[in-house]
């Protein structure tokens, strides 16, 4: 387990950590009660509820990402079904690629994830020290040593055959039961289904929000009046088959994905806002860094970084910077962030550049954020298939001269033939680039006749033979004012579970008087319950002052629970505490001589006291945004210095 430290700096402990969260029911394992039934059969491994407070956390994180991104970066949000047709899966790569190395132990029977049972097994041999595997063997010399942390800094890097190699050369076994294993097999994590009785019509949930976004780009650009360059952002719920889940809320079946899907023109990657985060300076552990066995990131400016080509291009970059002030903004741990570059042999065919923005939890460096340049490759795909053109038409400044190779049908014979079909030949035809239309004209000029590949026809076939009085194929040369393009993608992916899960790690800490006292420091715009209102007895008039207090902050906005349970004032706020309620209002007997309340800060605990109208106007400048996001302009030292502290800390 890689050592981590809780916000004051205290040792990291996960067993109590994660205790806290499921007391306070951030979340629960689902189907909790069948599973501690004897004669339960299922397996709910990687299937979480969340409670209240998850619940609210959760929607807090999704509406401070949706005002980051969506609405500052002008996005066209759109909400997609969740269950895909078989054939958009299969042109998008999914169902032949979307796949993890999975390994088997052939006694227990079983299942583990190849490079996740490496890395495990390694850590484990380097956290020991003295011994190996087996008990009381040597200790590891330093080139063991060196040759693992090798082989951990590039795990990411291995396919099957490298990690077949691997679990062979250093003996791998299932770490449970020290079973010997099998060699990986690919194992594809999407969920496949039918739809309607037949069952002959297969499909998926899907893996990511992204095709949905690709099928429906041109009605996107049509929306925006055909602007280029603009972004999607879609959010919902997205499903992979994990083969081993088995680190909570990190590797789980069922999660809530946010989405972004950038489009721009593949020659002018520029960003027109680039210079808002060009002097940010990001950890980057980039593919040299990795290739070399180091694990620690270089400090660079995005500047810096895309002028040498370590980030590819302005818009990519400007992307990690956004990301980069995002995790600030949600509370993440500076000192705790890095961004890797994915690997030459890891990254995706058709992706030009890759980076994860990794947050370091007690499970190691997790990845929350992946940021790619997909190319023009899903379009083109989808295109190539459906026979649309996917495209965007743009204004030359200057008209030039072109020569180009286009291809005419005769609609007069070829729409009696073909009838309905004839539009999909038509469009296969259009979606042909220069370099397939060249070798088709060369092919028509040699036999007089082609096959020209189409989507399935209404016989079921997918190509289509064309004869020289049906197709002439010839290079033109014209005077142009428009060019034509498929957009390349920029698209920030954002795992919303893996963030909040890492993100109440950064913020989780101890009283240092009292260990068990757990505190979680989220910002106000994260935190569930904003304000606890603590009557200090059920004295009815106490409850009536309570309830009004209630009702006036929901007024504002401003998400708050009243607390009239039995216990002492003392050990409801460290329930809020352990809740991340930020701030707690005690209503007292004084309260109804003179209408005034104590107000409670959760970190320092320091307490002031003013009337009602007073402690509202405080709790409303400390937590209601403004309309750039900012706080009401107060803060918690300048309301302590006007109204002075009020008694002891507890």
């Amino acid at each position: 387990m890689t050592s981590t430290t809780t916000l004051k700096g205290d040792r990291f402990d996960r067993q109590l950590f994660e205790s806290v969260l499921k007391r306070r029911f951030f979340f629960t394992e689902a189907f909790e009660i069948y599973r501690l039934s004897p004669n339960f059969k299922g397996d709910n491994r990687g299937l979480f509820d969340y409670g209240p407070p998850g619940c609210a956390l959760q929607a807090n994180i999704v509406d401070t990402w949706r005002k980051h991104f969506v609405l500052e970066e002008n996005m066209l949000e759109v909400d997609c079904t969740v269950i895909t047709p078989e054939t958009v899966l299969q042109t998008s790569g999914h169902v032949d690629k979307f796949a993890d190395w999975m390994c088997k132990d052939p006694i227990k029977g079983d299942y583990l994830r190849a490079d996740h049972l490496v890395e495990n097994v390694l850590q484990a041999r380097l956290a020991r020290g003295t011994r190996g595997l087996v008990k009381d063997s040597p200790k590891l010399d330093q080139t063991t040593i060196d040759k693992y942390n090798d082989i951990l800094a590039k795990i990411d890097s291995y396919d099957g055959d490298g990690l077949t190699d691997l679990i062979q050369r250093h003996d791998i076994r299932n770490p449970e039961n020290n079973n010997l294993v099998l060699p990986p097999v690919p194992f594809n994590l999407m969920f496949r289904s039918t739809i309607g009785p037949s069952a002959a019509a297969p499909v998926y949930l899907r893996p990511e929000t992204a095709q949905g976004q690709f099928l429906n780009f041109k009605k996107l650009l049509d929306y925006n009046q055909g602007a280029m360059p603009f972004a999607s952002a879609s959010i919902g719920k997205s499903y992979r088959n994990e083969i081993s889940p088995r680190t909570g809320l990190l590797r789980v079946r069922e999660f809530v994905l946010a989405e972004i899907e950038h489009y721009v023109d593949p020659k002018k990657k520029q960003h027109p806002r680039f210079g808002e985060v060009s002097t940010l300076e990001l950890p980057l552990l980039d593919r040299d860094t990795q290739l070399s066995g180091q694990t620690t990131p270089r400090t660079v400016s995005i500047a810096d970084a895309v002028a040498a080509k370590t980030i590819d291009n302005e818009t990519l970059g400007y992307f990690l910077g956004r990301i980069f002030l995002f995790l600030l903004r949600l509370g993440a741990d500076r000192s705790k962030i890095r961004f890797r570059q994915h690997l030459a042999n890891e990254i995706a065919h058709y992706a030009t550049d890759c980076w994860d923005a990794e947050l370091l939890t007690s499970y190691g460096w997790i990845e929350c954020v992946g940021c790619a340049d997909r190319s023009a490759y899903d379009l083109t795909v989808h295109s190539a298939y459906t026979g649309t053109p996917l495209v965007v038409k743009g204004t030359l400044t200057e008209p030039i001269t072109v020569e180009k190779w286009e291809g005419v049908l005769d609609k007069k014979r070829l729409g009696p033939l073909f009838k309905k079909d004839f539009k999909t030949i038509e469009s296969a035809l259009y979606a042909l680039d220069q370099l397939a239309l060249e070798q088709l004209a060369a092919k028509l000029e040699e036999t007089g006749s082609v096959t020209l590949k189409t989507p399935p026809l209404s016989d079921h076939s997918t190509s289509v033979q064309l004869s020289n009085e049906l197709l002439s194929i010839s290079k033109i040369t014209r005077l142009q004012t428009t060019h034509e393009y498929t957009p390349n993608v920029i698209e920030p992916s954002f795992g919303i579970g893996r963030i909040l899960y890492c993100l109440l790690e950064h913020v989780y800490w101890n009283r240092p008087d009292d260990p068990a006292r757990a505190v979680l420091s989220l910002p106000s715009p994260l935190a569930p319950t904003k304000v606890l209102i603590a009557p200090l007895s059920t004295h009815p008039p106490l409850l009536h002052l309570a309830q009004q207090l209630s009702a006036r902050l929901r007024r504002l906005g401003i998400a708050n629970v009243i607390d009239a349970s039995s216990a002492s004032i003392g050990k409801r706020y460290a329930r809020n505490d352990e809740l991340g309620t930020l701030l707690g209002v005690t209503v007292d007997f004084e309260s109804l001589r003179d209408g005034s309340v104590t107000l409670r800060e959760r970190d320092g605990m320091v307490q002031v006291r003013g009337t009602e109208e007073e402690v509202v106007r405080v709790i409303r400048g400390l937590l209601v945004e403004g309309g750039e996001g900012e706080r009401g302009g107060e803060t918690w030292e300048g309301v302590v210095r006007r109204l002075g502290v009020f008694g002891s800390k507890e």
